[in-house]
């Protein structure tokens, strides 16, 4: 039986029927692209990222309408690829790759970070062409110093106070106290009390009611820098005022002394082959 022949709202239904079936068909035909906003880099992105050494670096990267495309970190100065997705392919166990379903935020992030480790690391996107995105990251070596003179005379039984500052290092940071190059050992001398502010990358620390057995040179060092590199101050206990001014005649004329010590040998030497002749 023809179409002609049947009831006009049959005939209506058959033919919406036959449109969207085509339509359909039309739409598969399309690739999914078409219609997706291709991906691209926020303006957000950091594209300058400051670490201190010895402290985890996070270079972060959020990418737009991602899809299913992936995401690859690529370190510019050698192209290693370091990670695809949250996969790394590096074997240096401080890198690693982070991302939270749903979010746009892809994270390199590297542990315990090195002055040598600066440079820029590529953000690429796997679509044709591929698209890069650079960040810098500088690795900042913190330097400490403690406020004050180089050595320092206390009366036994009074407070030592000293107060350790760190300068060009990002904030916050973790500093450290050590006694003749030992970190500070709690458990054997109560009285011992540190105060951080890291945020301020300032550090206080109070040695209460002296001994001569605290006298020595304590030190101050940022997490990741070794003892060697770190700012000291020579700490001297003594019974009274007298005794230091003691201790500071006996080292000036120490080294007045010295130097006429030698010539006096040297004279002495000449009379003596004079002598000899």
């Amino acid at each position: 039986m023809s179409v002609s022949r049947l009831p006009r709202r049959i005939a209506a239904i058959v033919v919406a029927f036959a449109i969207l079936t085509v339509s359909e068909a039309s739409l598969m035909g399309f690739d999914d692209s078409v219609w997706d906003s291709p991906p691209y880099f926020d303006d957000t992105t950091p594209r300058e990222v400051t670490a201190a050494a010895g402290y985890p670096a996070m270079l972060r990267c959020r990418v737009r309408n991602i899809g299913d495309r992936a995401i690859s970190w690529i370190r510019r100065r050698d192209l290693h690829i370091l990670a695809i997705g949250i996969m790394t392919y590096i074997n240096d166990p401080r890198f690693q790759a982070e991302h939270s379903e749903g979010s746009d935020d892809w994270t390199l992030k590297l542990n315990s970070a090195r002055p040598s480790d600066s440079g820029v690391y590529e953000c690429q996107i796997s679509i044709d062409p591929k698209i890069s995105l650079g960040i810098h990251l500088n690795v900042v070596a913190s330097r400490a110093k403690i406020l004050g003179s180089r050595e320092m005379f206390v009366r036994r039984g009074s407070d030592v106070n000293l107060t350790c500052a760190v300068d060009a290092a990002p904030a916050p940071i973790e500093l450290h106290w050590a006694r003749n190059g030992r970190p500070l050992d709690f458990s054997r001398r109560g009285g011992i009390s540190i105060l951080t502010e890291r945020r301020a990358r300032t550090s206080q620390l109070l040695v209460s009611r002296v001994s001569p057995r605290d006298a020595g040179n304590y030190s101050c060092y940022p997490i990741g820098n070794s003892v060697t590199d770190a700012a000291s101050v020579l700490v001297h206990v003594i019974k009274d005022e007298n005794s230091a001014a003691m201790q500071h005649e006996s080292s000036a004329s120490y080294l007045q002394r010295k130097p006429l010590s030698v010539g006096f040998a040297v004279g002495v030497c000449l009379v003596l082959r004079l002598l000899m002749r």
